[in-house]
């Protein structure tokens, strides 16, 4: 069955007039958000903590900023954009006791939702519009006119206007110049999760460092198994954002070919620990074990952080790097403050 895409054409963005959006945190997906609702014309509120970090930066893009309990209790939807591990505390202390009456929940990501860690009453509706970018790309491809696609969802829908709002903010957020998909919150969540865990995090950089170890392991130098592991798979992917695996199979060689199709590395028994691994996300058993280890202070997550924060291939990675001119440190360097402080900013509400 196809997808059901929806564009500008499809959204009306009058459905969010005389509406107050709050917008929960103002790390890399809030502030995007904020923004490029205000700057479509969009009435919006910012909640914070009233010592976080992030309410100078926020008033200076010329913002409204109030604590999370004033800027809920005035707003008509409220945008959580919080990490995963704190949503469920701070809407049952600050966002569902101050809620107006039939006031609208929007999501970002379907975890808290699909795994019942908030549970709304029945009269609010509560709908996810979720960028498939980070939050500075959202921003970016805004100001330039473009937009960001983005996944959406109507989980509840008690006046039969879910969707109208849903596409409304995803106009506003200039989604729909680029289109919005049609899912289900579990949908999301589950296949989201199933992505990072099996393909583009617990897939590659494992895949990548294993790589490194096995060549250098046999006596290779380390800057060439470097190069052949992990720099040249920027090359192989942007192949493939541009023209799908096909392209990026026939822009190599035919030598490079031929060992693709008769690689045995990634196999039947891969795919089987990915069934594994995806039944875990849908029975909820990796949420719990997540959620628990948050609630408990982290101590897996930051151990196993400490752990894979130094990956073998880093030994040479940062100086070939800085061999390539079209790398501009600045410009990465930047990127990952901006990363970093989001991370913080993220956290500053609760």
């Amino acid at each position: 069955m196809a997808a059901t895409i929806w564009y500008e054409k499809d959204a009306d963005l009058s459905v969010l007039n005389g509406k107050k959006v709050a917008i929960l945190g103002y790390g890399s997906q809030g502030h995007a958000h904020a923004l490029n609702l205000r700057d479509s014309g969009v009435d919006v509120v910012v909640g914070l903590r009233p010592t976080s970090k992030s309410v100078d930066y926020a008033k200076e893009q010329g913002l409204e900023v109030k604590s999370v309990p004033e800027a809920v209790a005035e707003a008509d939807i409220v945008m959580i954009l919080l990490p995963d591990q704190y949503q469920a505390q701070v809407y049952k202390e600050q966002v569902e006791p101050n809620l107006k009456p039939g006031a609208a929940l929007a999501f970002a990501h379907g975890f808290n939702i699909h795994y019942g860690y908030i549970k709304p009453t029945e009269d609010h509706p509560v709908f996810m519009v979720a960028p498939k970018g980070p939050g500075h790309i959202v921003r970016r491809e805004y100001t330039n006119g473009r937009g960001v696609p983005v996944v959406v969802a109507v989980e509840q829908d008690p006046r039969g206007d879910g969707w109208d709002i849903t596409l409304a903010y995803a106009k506003a957020l200039g989604a729909l110049r680029a289109g919005a998909i049609k899912t289900t919150f579990k949908e999301e969540t589950e296949t989201d999760l199933f992505g990072e865990q099996d393909v583009l995090m617990g897939g590659i950089n494992h895949l990548c460092d294993m790589g490194f170890d096995v060549l250098t392991e046999a006596g290779y130098q380390p800057e060439i198994a470097y190069f052949e592991v992990f720099h040249e798979l920027k090359m192989l992917v942007d192949l493939a954002n541009e023209g799908g695996l096909n392209k990026a199979r026939w822009s190599c060689s035919d030598t490079a070919q031929y060992g693709d199709y008769t690689s045995t590395v990634i196999n039947e028994e891969t795919k089987k620990r990915m069934e594994y691994q995806l039944k875990r996300i849908q029975d909820g058993s990796f949420a719990k074990e997540f959620m628990d280890d948050q609630a408990a202070g982290a101590p897996k997550f930051k151990k196993l952080q400490e752990e894979y924060s130094h990956p073998h291939l880093e030994t040479v990675g940062p100086k070939l790097r800085a061999m390539f001119s079209w790398n501009n440190q600045e410009d990465a360097d930047a990127d990952m403050a901006e990363s970093f402080n989001g991370k913080i900013a993220r956290t500053q509400v609760q």
